[in-house]
């Protein structure tokens, strides 16, 4: 279920347990976030509810920053509802909530709009006019209201604190395996299968071109993938993932080629799995040296995937 920031919240999920964050990626970090507030809300029966922002704060203050999300608020709702979330509330970030002072955040959202009984956020996590809010005030303002709040310490691995400004620069850097372990799933981008200029049908290698919209960009090249199809099914593939140097004009697609596979998915809707970086794109001088690469790219893939 998807609730707006801008309503009020319904009689049968007011008094819930809210767990507080952008969750973008929905990392092994936030999943601490979440899995703290569903085990709150599960040990006073109460409803749990995952909220997020959309569009990312970052958006708002810097319009022209380059592409930078890991998750569309579809793949979070699947997310969250998988986590064992009842809702997920969406904070639409724009000039109103941008100049919410941090008392009337708690105040007139999360206690009056919102009837949350609880609050969980991560230790860092800031918000209201300036950023002038943070968990302690979180605490001086909602304790006499009834609000009670929880914060969660950063998640680390053998190396740093888990982030999703740590996945963001593993796979700029072609490192899908790193990406993997730490947002417990490989990176996937999901979007409408368009029409492209059908020069992989003429080599033999019908792709299934996705804009990649708001998504990071990767490192561009070529990645051994699995597809999730609408109906369910789960394909293996080999995917490029950039600007076609061979072909002109350059234009910027994820296009996957799924192996044995051959009907028509224009129009659907569809997740790609990033699992291995194999190579860098490249600019070949012949199609016959690009479909002979193509081969080898798609036999290295499989292995990989097997």
């Amino acid at each position: 279920m998807r609730l707006s920031g801008q309503n009020r919240i319904s009689d049968e999920l007011r008094g819930a347990i809210i767990a507080l964050g952008n969750f973008d990626g929905f990392h092994k970090g936030h999943q601490a976030v979440a899995q703290t507030a569903i085990d709150w809300a599960k040990a006073e029966g109460r409803p749990a509810i995952i909220a997020t922002f959309d569009p990312h704060p970052v958006r708002h203050f810097q319009p022209d920053a380059p592409p930078f999300r890991l998750t569309t608020l579809e793949q979070r709702e699947r997310l969250f509802t998988d986590a064992g979330a009842d809702a997920m509330l969406v904070f639409e970030f724009a000039a109103e909530l941008a100049g919410t002072t941090a008392q009337d955040f708690v105040e007139k959202l999360l206690v009056e709009r919102f009837g949350a009984a609880g609050i969980v956020t991560g230790e860092d996590f800031t918000f209201g006019k300036g950023r002038a809010g943070n968990i302690e005030v979180m605490k001086q303002l909602g304790a006499p209201l009834g609000l009670s709040t929880k914060a969660v310490g950063p998640v680390s691995d053998d190396t740093e604190v888990i982030s999703s400004s740590r996945i963001r620069d593993a796979l700029k850097a072609g490192d899908c395996e790193t990406a993997t372990e730490l947002l417990t799933r490989p990176f996937a981008i999901e979007g409408t299968v368009i029409h492209g200029d059908k020069n992989g049908r003429k080599l033999g290698y019908p792709t299934a071109n996705i804009d990649m919209g708001h998504y990071l960009r990767p490192k561009y090249g070529i990645y051994a993938v699995k597809g999730h199809l609408a109906d369910g099914r789960v394909v293996n593939g080999a995917a490029n993932l950039g600007i076609r140097p061979t072909f002109d004009p350059p234009k910027e697609l994820l296009e996957p080629y799924f192996f044995d596979f051959s009907e028509d998915l224009y129009g659907q809707v569809i997740e790609v799995e990033l699992h291995h970086f194999l190579r860098g794109e490249a600019k070949f001088d012949d199609l016959d040296a690009l479909m002979e690469q193509m081969a080898q790219d798609c036999a290295r893939a499989k292995d990989m995937l097997r």
